[in-house]
């Protein structure tokens, strides 16, 4: 299936503020079904012993999207929130595994392509470093998190950042080898 057309979910989007209850199941339907294509082909990049499942996955980004339903202004934006959420429950998900022990927390510099970190302390590490990057440059960090946690491709991320596939591709370029310096200075200290 594929993904619905910019117009369409903003139209829905609009129609369901203005309290058309058609349009609200329209929006829910097609939001929870590209939920769960990116998190299928989100987990299927992680390590094979990961305990959270695509299913998983899509129920608490659900979840945690519902908390934004009447904010969401337009496609754009739920791409950005869904990236968002999936993060943090990746993330929040690494912190408990990981709880116990915090070495181990550096990410392999030829991994960053990115592939899936091999620990939970890996993920956390990126998470520190994207982090930091999106205090520098925040369109690059929101194209890492898309591009990482939702599996979107550039050209999908050229349409919901609403610019030049060009510019995706730079900014990604510039985004890994940021984050190459950074994963390399935190293995040197």
């Amino acid at each position: 299936m594929e993904s619905p057309g910019p117009g369409e979910v903003t139209l829905l989007l609009r129609k369901a503020h203005e309290g058309a209850i058609d349009a609200r199941q329209q929006l829910a339907d097609i939001i929870y079904t590209e939920l769960r294509r990116l998190a299928s082909v989100k987990m299927r990049g992680e390590r094979q012993q990961h305990t959270l499942t695509p299913t998983a996955l899509v129920n608490e980004a659900w979840l945690r999207l519902g908390e934004f339903k009447d904010e969401v202004e337009n496609r754009s934006h739920f791409f950005a929130l869904a990236a968002t959420a999936m993060r943090r429950i990746l993330i929040d998900h690494a912190r408990s595994r990981n709880s116990a022990k915090r070495g181990g927390g550096l990410i392999r510099v030829e991994e960053l392509d990115i592939a899936a970190p091999e620990s939970d302390g890996q993920l956390l590490a990126l998470d520190e470093a994207l982090t930091r990057l999106a205090a520098m440059d925040e369109r690059a960090a929101k194209v890492v998190e898309m591009r990482y946690f939702t599996g979107l491709t550039q050209s999908e991320i050229a349409r919901v950042l609403g610019v030049d596939r060009r510019t995706v591709d730079r900014d990604w370029a510039m985004a890994k080898s940021w984050l190459y310096g950074e994963v390399a200075r935190a293995a040197g200290s």
